[in-house]
């Protein structure tokens, strides 16, 4: 009953913002329920000389899921996938270096670094071995953490990973190879817009002075981002020479509509890593943990206990 009432009261606090409140208190009440609801509070470690921001919830003593967001994202990119595994795992999402709240060091953002950064903050933590799940450059970079620091990594699951040569070129590399400009990264207030339409088939619905507001946010990073695309580009690292070295169980999982990476890469990937598991959802676009966070959890849970076998 009182979790209920602590629920209702996040929920009315959130309308109160809506009526009331500028789009930035709006984005951040918004932001305080789903935390609320996925079991989540922010924490803060340093690594190195690294501020992180993270996520975490779910009993302290249960199996670790890690997971790692795409470019140009941020922890929040998981609060409504993880609601689904915070009452049986203890889940954490963080903030890679770079992006959200975590700092932004002058440097290198390729995944190779980042990689050797996510397994320095779980020696930070003491997770011991974690189950990590990535998305797009997020997934990229976990497969290069479960291919060089086995020990670390219970199982894997890549979410519409980058790192293969795809049989089928994506729409996005297309466009890049025409000299037209990234639909990733928002120049104007109107790219934001589409940028949605560009990762989802069916974008999530968002308040006008909402999506006004993360237009702003996005327009602030244009450099930024413009320069980790840069690095990724030119200091990539393919995917195919490491996954026969990954030791852990791993789930490809993707989406049958992905316009930035195409979901051909499976083909590739499948026969490479030694206890592949393979699920393609449809109709939905880049990032399925935010389309179809109920499904894509339920995926997930099934190949966690399949793996467990």
């Amino acid at each position: 009953m009182k979790k209920l009432v602590i629920t209702l009261f996040a929920i009315l606090v959130a309308l109160a913002a809506t009526l009331y409140l500028s789009p930035a208190s709006l984005t951040t009440g918004a932001r305080l329920v789903e935390q609320h609801l996925a079991g989540l509070s922010g924490r803060r470690t340093v690594v190195g000389d690294l501020s992180i921001h993270y996520y975490e919830g779910g009993p302290a003593k249960g199996e670790t899921v890690l997971m790692i967001h795409g470019f140009a994202a941020n922890k929040d990119n998981w609060l409504r996938f993880a609601r689904h595994l915070t009452p049986r795992y203890h889940v954490i999402a963080l903030d890679l270096p770079g992006f959200g709240d975590s700092d932004r060091p002058a440097g290198s953002y390729d995944v190779g670094t980042q990689a050797e950064r996510v397994a320095s903050f779980i020696d930070a933590l003491e997770l011991g071995r974690v189950h990590l799940v990535g998305n797009s450059m997020g997934g990229h970079i976990a497969a290069l953490l479960a291919a060089r620091h086995p020990q670390y990594v219970r199982s894997l699951a890549l979410f519409n990973n980058s790192g293969i040569n795809a049989p089928r070129e994506s729409e996005l590399f297309r466009l890049l190879e025409q000299g037209q400009a990234n639909p990733l990264v928002v120049r104007r207030a109107e790219d934001f817009q589409r940028m949605l339409e560009f990762v989802f088939v069916e974008p999530p619905s968002l308040p006008a002075q909402v999506k006004t507001y993360l237009a702003q946010q996005s327009m602030a990073n244009e450099a930024h981002y413009d320069e980790v695309f840069r690095q990724l580009r030119e200091r990539y690292i393919p995917l195919e020479p490491e996954l026969p070295r990954i030791e852990a169980p791993a789930l490809l999982l993707w989406c049958d509509r992905d316009r930035v990476l195409d979901v051909s890469s499976i083909e590739v990937m499948k026969p490479l890593l030694r206890k592949p598991s393979v699920v393609i959802m449809e109709h939905c676009g880049h990032a399925p943990m935010i389309e179809r966070p109920e499904e894509t959890a339920r995926q997930y849970q099934a190949f966690l206990e399949h793996s467990a076998d």
